[in-house]
């Protein structure tokens, strides 16, 4: 074993090993990383990487933030609280705090702020236990290509196959709708929903909530409509059933706004936040709920790590920086268009393919998971860090950061057009020399 815990070439890595073989975005992005800042990280040999990865989201502000970083280093050096359960604290009543002023006050939101487990998944399972509590029902409505999470109920919801077969016994107590666009643009699914939910001999028992992504990320970067969203809101409401949305990787300025639902004028009862809420990369889950739903009784649903106070401590530095002005979600926007613009260009190298996302969670569909693969490979070997998406992985998708300098966006979207290029008319892409320019 070499410094750094890195194995000569002649033995199995320690991942290899020890690491179950679980493991998989290291299978595709095959290094060891050791150092990072911004939109940049770099591995135990020094090679650099530009990040369009970022956590699968968990990275909005980039890695390292300064000052995130001088806040918990600050924290840490005066002896600052590392873990209090779901007790007062300072570094929690200063997060809330700010969190209400800059987040739930400008949006006009009442909702009640719950820390879960600090996953997504177990916000999801909160925010499930808590609907069916509410209502006394049992049925959820969810969505095709939706991706909720591997635990059990949070599983139940998510469409994916490929995850829904590993935990072999029954995901039950969900109907499973087609998703804006599912059935193709003449058919508006909303009309189905509507349909089943009046008609009494349909089969679909009365839901307890309809749970849904605004945009659908692991899904496939599938982006429902305006009116779709507004119509389905209103089934809910019609219905007695909770509107839940799942913002937990297209929220915190992801496709342009803090919350993803922003600019639809519809209020969920339930939102689900995860991923970017720390704004550093820690582990930390909200449930926002609206006060008539909040019917918890103490501890009823509880784990031991909800509320990380590191994380209280970098999500209110993320806040009061991105938040406190208006300037990020012009940033955003900018970006947006310019990711766009350049995408476009790459699906013109594919037939057939099309750019799909909003915001900055955006990507193309290059009609195919084997050549989705071969393209985010390719890129791997000339220094750009991307993944896949959709039912067949067949979504060439980016996710940088939210503050990722223009010049390192063209920098990633060269690297990306010049692969698939290759790819697309059948050739090698020339070898990387390692350097990125940033």
């Amino acid at each position: 074993m070499t410094r750094r815990g890195v194995s000569r070439p002649d033995e199995p890595s320690i991942f290899e090993r020890r690491e179950s073989v679980v493991r998989s975005y290291c299978r595709r992005l095959d290094c060891i990383l050791d150092t990072a800042e911004g939109s940049l990280v770099r591995d135990v040999t020094g090679r650099e990487y530009l990040d369009f990865v970022a956590g699968a989201g968990a990275l909005n502000y980039g890695h390292n933030d300064p000052d995130m970083r001088a806040a918990l280093i600050a924290h840490l050096q005066r002896g600052g609280l590392s873990h209090s359960l779901d007790m007062y604290s300072s570094a929690k009543s200063a997060f809330l705090t700010t969190f209400e002023s800059l987040v739930l006050l400008p949006r006009g939101l009442d909702h009640r702020v719950q820390f879960t487990g600090p996953t997504g998944a177990n916000a999801v399972e909160a925010a499930l236990k808590l609907a069916r509590k509410v209502t006394g029902r049992t049925n959820v409505v969810a969505f095709t290509n939706g991706f909720h999470g591997v635990s059990l109920g949070a599983l139940a919801v998510t469409g994916n196959r490929h995850h829904r077969g590993g935990p072999q016994n029954p995901l039950h107590g969900v109907t499973r709708m087609p998703y804006d666009g599912y059935l193709g643009d003449g058919i508006d699914t909303a009309d189905l929903l509507d349909r089943m939910l009046r008609d009494p001999s349909s089969g679909l028992d009365a839901p307890a909530a309809i749970l849904l992504e605004i945009v659908q990320g692991e899904g496939g970067l599938n982006v429902a409509s305006s009116a779709w969203l507004r119509r389905i809101a209103e089934l809910a409401r019609t219905s007695g059933a909770l509107l839940v949305v799942d913002d937990v990787q297209a929220g915190c300025g992801r496709t342009g706004t803090f919350f993803s639902f922003e600019p639809f004028g519809i209020v969920p009862d339930l939102v689900v936040l995860s991923k970017s809420i720390s704004g550093y990369g820690l582990p930390m889950a909200l449930l926002l709920i609206r006060p008539e739903y909040d019917v918890w009784l103490p501890g009823e649903h509880n784990g031991t790590f909800r509320g990380n106070v590191h994380a209280f401590v970098t999500a209110r530095v993320a806040l009061e920086k991105f938040w406190s002005t208006h300037d990020l979600v012009a940033d955003v926007a900018r970006r947006s268009q310019l990711l766009a613009r350049r995408l476009a260009e790459v699906a013109d190298l594919v037939p057939g393919a099309t750019v799909k996302g909003r915001g900055m969670m955006c990507g193309v569909d290059v009609g195919s998971g084997p050549r989705a693969a071969t393209v985010i490979r390719r890129c791997f070997a000339q220094g750009l860090m991307l993944e896949t998406a959709g039912s067949d992985d067949q979504v060439v998708k980016l996710l940088p950061p939210l503050t990722t300098p223009d010049k390192i966006l063209h920098n990633g979207l060269d690297i990306l057009l010049a692969v698939t290029r290759s790819v697309a008319s059948g050739r090698e892409s020339s070898s990387s020399s390692g350097l990125v320019t940033a």
